[in-house]
């Protein structure tokens, strides 16, 4: 069998997982014997057995000569609830490991294989390198920088238009496009709005789409605390989290309190805007390692100039609406030189329905 095509399947049992792992990696483990797939797994969640474990068990005895094909290099350390999965390889007898990428954390990058190579094994690393990063793209920021990997995600026409002058935006985009902004949502730790777009939509921000395990932690910027009492996204589960302006007037303070007793948590901070950044880095210290915004004109710009952007997703609707109080994709400042304007690398697109979707990373000079 073909490195190529197992590891294929590895990264496809891996993304079974998209959603559950965080802040774990998401990886799937492949054994392959005489030519032949005698055992294969993933990884399923925080605190369970890695991949690498769950198919060396299946294995059992025959895993002895094996070939393991894994998507990320095995870890080595013991700083986490479960064993280091060299050693199992190393006692179970495999005697060549391929993998599809080197593991970003610095408690194992390159130790793993080290460790695996001195021991006799035979170790491929960098098959299908690019599709295993992407895959773990998420992971690889948070563990590196302790900061949440962040998806812009825009629903636009084909004039740039997310909204029209009256404020309508249901819907631009159809029912397919819809429900792969579902699925992705259920694949990030938290989706990201302003107040604008809850007083506006009143939106609930979950995932529903097919065979999507949970829904991710909303988090709102709320600068004056406009947000209704009776907003669905302070109703609905999972957790809601409000970042707001530092304010000590009475009606603020009570509102505070009403909310805290809902277990809506609360991030304060200091001036007339909120630093992104400093959001963040905030939201990396909870756990959070994901990010998909979903906003309006201001927070896409916002977003952008304070560079916390990593991937856009622009959803092309074959619709114009026209007119200069329609709202724009991206507001914020103007660029005089296009020299000067957001670079994207790396773009795919796709037709998705009867709209297109544009992917792809921010250039980051």
């Amino acid at each position: 069998m073909k490195d190529t095509a197992v590891m294929k399947r590895v990264l496809k049992l891996a993304a079974k997982a998209a959603g559950m792992t965080s802040p774990n990696p998401m990886v799937g483990a492949v054994i392959v014997k005489n030519g032949k797939i005698i055992a294969e797994d993933y990884h399923r969640k925080p605190g369970a057995s890695h991949a690498e474990a769950l198919v060396i068990d299946k294995a059992g005895e025959k895993a002895k000569g094996a070939i393991l094909y894994v998507n990320l290099e095995p870890c080595c350390h013991t700083d986490k609830r479960t064993p280091p999965c060299t050693k199992a390889i190393i006692k179970a007898g495999i005697k060549k490991v391929v993998i599809g990428m080197k593991d970003p954390n610095p408690n194992v990058s390159g130790k793993g294989i080290e460790e695996l190579s001195k021991s006799g094994i035979n170790v491929v690393s960098g098959i299908l390198e690019k599709d295993s990063i992407r895959l773990n793209e998420a992971y690889a920021k948070y563990i590196t920088t302790k900061r949440p990997f962040v998806i812009l995600k825009v629903a636009m026409t084909l004039d740039g238009k997310i909204a029209t002058s009256e404020g309508e935006s249901k819907w631009i985009t159809g029912e397919k496009a819809r429900e792969l902004v579902h699925k992705t949502r259920g694949s990030v730790d938290a989706v990201m709005t302003a107040i604008g777009t809850v007083k506006a939509d009143d939106p609930q921000l979950t995932a529903r789409a097919k065979k999507v395990a949970r829904s991710p932690v909303r988090i709102v910027i709320d600068p004056v605390f406009e947000i209704p009492i009776d907003a669905k996204i302070l109703h609905t589960p999972p957790n809601t989290v409000i970042v707001t302006k530092v304010s000590k007037s009475q009606v603020s303070e009570s509102k505070k309190k009403t909310l805290l007793e809902k277990n809506i948590k609360i991030i304060e901070y200091e001036g007339e805007r909120v630093d992104l950044n400093w959001l963040m880095k905030k939201l990396g210290e909870t756990g959070i390692t994901s990010v998909m915004i979903e906003g309006g004109s201001s927070l896409n710009s916002h977003a952008l100039e304070d560079g916390i952007v990593d991937k856009v997703m622009f959803f092309i609707a074959p619709k114009i609406i026209g007119g200069r109080e329609s709202y724009p994709a991206v507001g914020g400042k103007t660029f005089k030189k296009l020299s000067d304007a957001y670079r994207i690398k790396d773009i795919k697109i796709n037709r998705i329905g009867g709209d297109i979707l544009i992917e792809g990373y921010l250039e980051n000079d």
